[in-house]
């Protein structure tokens, strides 16, 4: 059985991909995270045809300093897929873009929707990206919790 005070352990709120990437920062130096943070950013993959296609199936989050698109689709096992475009001159926000999607690519719809909106604070990011940016990163998850949720209401 896990201590409760093992903080090594995924968190609860926190789907399994996601919490290894949150620990593995969290406990990582500071050149880590930064570097990590840039990682995340060359992985995250380019739209597929139908949304790079017609631009109007993605959302822009208005909160974000950068041009910032998203999309997202709860297929009919209740798992959801994420759809992410940001400009290569914004490494730090592809790179939560690229967490996100590591993170949270076809977990069930559920888990997406109970990670807490402060998810990247035991993150430490706050010592590598500016405040603006972290208010940006979670307007991104709100705004992709909004879509999930919509998604679920009106496949119902």
């Amino acid at each position: 059985m896990e201590s409760p005070l093992d903080d090594t352990a995924p968190r609860p709120s926190l789907p399994d991909a996601l919490a290894r990437i949150v620990d593995r920062f969290g406990r990582s130096p500071k050149d880590f995270r930064v570097q990590a943070l840039l990682h995340f950013g060359r992985k995250l993959p380019p739209l597929p045809p139908e949304f790079s296609g017609d631009r109007s199936l993605l959302e822009r989050v208005h909160e974000c300093q950068t041009p910032f698109f998203l999309a997202s689709q709860v297929d009919e096992e209740g798992r959801v897929r994420l759809f992410f475009d940001a400009p290569a001159e914004s490494p730090t926000v592809r790179g939560f873009a690229g967490i996100l999607r590591e993170g949270l690519e076809g977990a069930p719809w559920e888990d997406v929707l109970r990670v807490p909106a402060d998810f990247y604070a035991t993150m430490k990011l706050e010592e590598v990206v500016s405040p603006l940016r972290l208010r940006g990163m979670a307007a991104i998850l709100a705004r992709l919790k909004h879509q999930v949720r919509t998604a679920v209401e009106d496949a119902a």
